[in-house]
């Protein structure tokens, strides 16, 4: 639990590359933000080394000299709990490696065979919010992990007092195939609950007049579908401590206005593909 906390409370995450040098690691190496540190290694003896603390590891497919043995010797000298995931890059023009494809235990394995899957990838196992990348790593994040997590066919219940705020956010959702339906009090959020068997999430608004949302949340924790249905609190009023006392209300997670809509898709995609 120690080396877990201590990992979620790390500002900056440690990227291993294992590859020689080339312009795509150029690349991969000008595309990475202050988040991110990049540790090297141009051969395969070297490796061992850059692995011992990393929290992910960029591999060449097309390289003899490193392979998925190597890997699993290096991990087990890690002293971590945490499980070393892999990004596998080989050119799109070249046939699946043997070595890597298939599966593998011992290590998360994805697949890339352009800078942008690879980059996707990497932001992916290194937990990297979408909220936090740029405008093109986004794009390349939402084309590349966002197909594989779809939220088709999901139905949200929106609850917010401004109808502008409920019309933002059903623009957004409805762009990803989502169905909405929408309260602006507390009480009809309930009532809605209650009847409604087919609903996936809620978006919660806090600061409602009359029912706000804490006292919304903690009546719906009440009802029998209500333990299990993940509710996102959503507040303008964005003051510390505010997201605990939605967690501690009984919310799943927590959004401050104005929503990012990466990192509202994200949240969503954690939730309801957990």
């Amino acid at each position: 639990m120690e080396q877990l906390a201590r990992y979620s409370e790390r500002p900056v995450m440690r990227l291993a590359i294992v590859m020689p040098q080339s312009r795509l690691r150029t690349q991969l190496l000008e595309s990475l933000d202050s988040e991110v540190e990049a540790r090297i290694a141009d051969h395969p003896d070297q490796a061992r080394a850059v692995l011992v603390e990393a929290d992910c590891v960029v591999v060449d497919a097309e390289s003899a000299a490193f392979g998925p043995e190597d890997l699993l010797d290096a991990i087990a000298e890690r002293r971590s709990v945490c499980q070393l995931p892999v990004v596998c890059y080989r050119d799109d023009l070249a046939p699946s490696s043997s070595a890597w494809s298939g599966s593998l235990a011992g290590f998360g394995l994805r697949e890339a065979t352009s800078l942008e899957t690879l980059r996707a990838h990497v932001a992916f196992w290194l937990h990297r919010s979408p909220g936090g990348l740029s405008e093109r790593d986004r794009r390349d994040f939402e084309a590349t992990i966002g197909s594989g997590l779809a939220l088709r066919g999901k139905k949200a219940l929106i609850v917010d007092d401004d109808m502008r705020n409920i019309f933002a956010l059903a623009t957004v959702l409805d762009e990803q195939g989502m169905e909405i339906v929408s309260a602006n009090n507390g009480r009809d959020a309930i009532r809605i609950v209650e009847t409604d068997p087919n609903l996936d999430v809620v978006l919660m608004d806090i600061m409602m007049p009359e029912m706000d949302g804490i006292t919304t949340i903690k009546e719906i924790k009440k009802l029998p579908k209500g333990g299990e249905l993940p509710i996102i609190a959503v507040t303008a009023k964005a003051m510390k401590g505010d997201r605990e006392k939605c967690i501690a209300a009984g919310a799943w997670d927590y959004l401050s206005k104005p929503v990012d809509r990466g990192h509202l898709l994200a949240v969503l995609r954690g939730w309801l593909h957990r």
